[in-house]
């Protein structure tokens, strides 16, 4: 018998095995894929060595901008590009696999049910099933592409994430569905390399759940860069009869049709808890999702849950955090329950985007009197002499008590800036601390110590 086993290796469940096994228990995780996950394997490390490729691609058309001459005209070879993306993933998942080994974690191969009596019951590739027993068990077993009624995914012409990551050649025309972080990445992703891509999205406003400034600026550099984008806009129906997809579009215009060789839907995820046996352990849940206490138990004894398939921000940081809580208190220590209200989110568009707290609409709906701070990058040193200058820094505080209570990035390298906010949050320092903290110069970090200047009317530069 184990101490503890836990299904699923993605970045939730590989490191609870790994914290585990440091406090000294007996782990095995069960996996009917590759260590890692989707998030090392189809998700966060494949896409950003693709976006790294466009990155790389825009500088070199721009290459004259910076007082560079090439001779020729540079272009993509989509076929190597996504070569290197699969190579990345591969490198990363037998870096864990690694891990495991050196932490004395077995892997077990195969899909994972939960029965009754603290077992496992595993399926291997020949539908041989093993039971296997522990003192406690994790399931994490993460997520999947969210699929609409009337656009299913055929893997061809209407596609997930995981297809996009893998095409065989680059399409001429994609509509993107969808313009949270997933579509709005692939959305740049594919611009940038050429293809014609449309970008549609339901709500009033791209990358929906971030600031209104925020999704405004990165729609401008969107449109800049030569996009099309579409708000407010339903898809009714897709038509994939003929060569080409024919999407059935309601704005408040009217009608429009828009046709593209792929349509990539990236309208969200839907937990993975089907046929892994909740049911008959007893495990409940709530609009799809485990319903777990703060330190992820279930309401059965011994069962335990973290990452996408509980409540909360479907995002790997949260998951790894989950599994480091969830452990330690399973093995006896006192952890703090996670502060779900200081999770940084990351977009890895051009310009990127990069959050944590309250919106200023939330802050305002939620009462409070506020102070807001706002520095362009247009009056950075460092940003203008990178070339990229669009975007901002966005501070809020309560006017009453000086709680930080959110900061919005977008712009160049900000989803490297954001953890300075995080932790500023997290030791509750207040503004003039930020300020008198001395900050190097030339960078775009500057740009936080400015804003938050700005909101107590001390910024020098602005």
């Amino acid at each position: 018998m184990y101490n503890l086993i836990v299904i699923g290796s993605g970045p939730g469940g590989y490191v609870a095995a790994i914290r585990a096994s440091q406090l000294g228990l007996n782990v095995a995780v069960v996996e009917r894929a590759e260590p890692g996950g989707i998030c090392l394997n189809w998700g966060c490390i494949p896409t950003k060595a693709l976006l790294k490729s466009a990155q790389v691609f825009n500088y070199l058309k721009h290459a004259g901008d910076y007082g560079i001459q090439m001779n020729g005209e540079a272009k993509p070879d989509f076929e190597a590009i996504v070569k290197r993306s699969r190579n990345v993933a591969d490198n990363m998942s037998k870096g864990i696999q690694y891990l495991f080994k050196k932490n004395k974690i077995e892997i077990i191969a195969g899909f994972g049910k939960v029965k009754a009596g603290k077992t496992v019951e595993v399926t291997d590739v020949a539908g041989v099933k093993t039971d296997y027993t522990a003192e406690n068990i994790i399931i994490a077993t993460g997520a999947r592409s969210r699929e609409l009624p009337m656009m299913k995914q055929d893997g061809k012409k209407i596609i997930g994430y995981r297809e996009a990551l893998t095409l065989p050649k680059l399409p001429a025309s994609m509509v993107v569905i969808g313009s949270g972080a997933i579509g709005s990445e692939f959305a740049f992703f594919y611009h940038s390399l050429g293809t014609k891509v449309t970008l549609i999205e339901l709500l009033p406003n791209i990358v929906p759940v971030e600031d209104e400034e925020v999704s405004k600026q990165l729609e401008r550099s969107f449109k800049k860069a030569g996009m099309k984008v579409m708000t407010d806009a339903v898809v009714n129906s897709v038509d994939t009869s003929g060569e080409l997809c024919k999407c059935v579009v309601k704005t408040k215009k009217g009608e429009d049709v828009i046709e593209a060789e792929i349509v990539l839907s990236a309208v969200g995820i839907a937990s993975n808890i089907e046929g892994i046996g909740l049911e008959d352990v007893g495990i409940k849940t709530e609009k799809g999702k485990v319903i777990v206490d703060d330190f992820y138990k279930t309401n059965v004894e011994g069962y335990y849950a973290i990452g996408d398939i509980v409540h909360g921000p479907a995002l790997a940081h949260v998951a790894s955090h989950e599994g480091i809580i969830c452990v330690e208190k399973i093995a006896g220590q006192n952890p703090d329950a996670l502060d779900y209200g200081n999770i940084p989110g990351c977009t890895y568009t051009n310009p990127e985007i990069a959050s944590v707290g309250m919106t200023e609409k939330q802050a305002v709906e939620a009462g409070y009197e506020i102070k807001v701070g706002k520095f362009p990058f247009t009056a950075s040193g460092k940003a203008t002499a990178s070339g990229n200058k669009d975007g901002f820094v966005k501070v809020i505080f309560d006017a009453k008590y000086g709680e930080w209570l959110g900061a919005h990035l977008i712009g160049d390298n900000v989803t490297e800036m954001i953890a300075e906010v995080v932790v500023a949050r997290k030791l509750e320092t207040t503004g003039h601390e930020i300020i008198n903290a001395v900050h190097p110069h030339p960078t775009m970090s500057e740009a936080i110590m400015e804003a938050v200047a700005q909101a107590y009317g001390e910024c020098i530069h602005l």
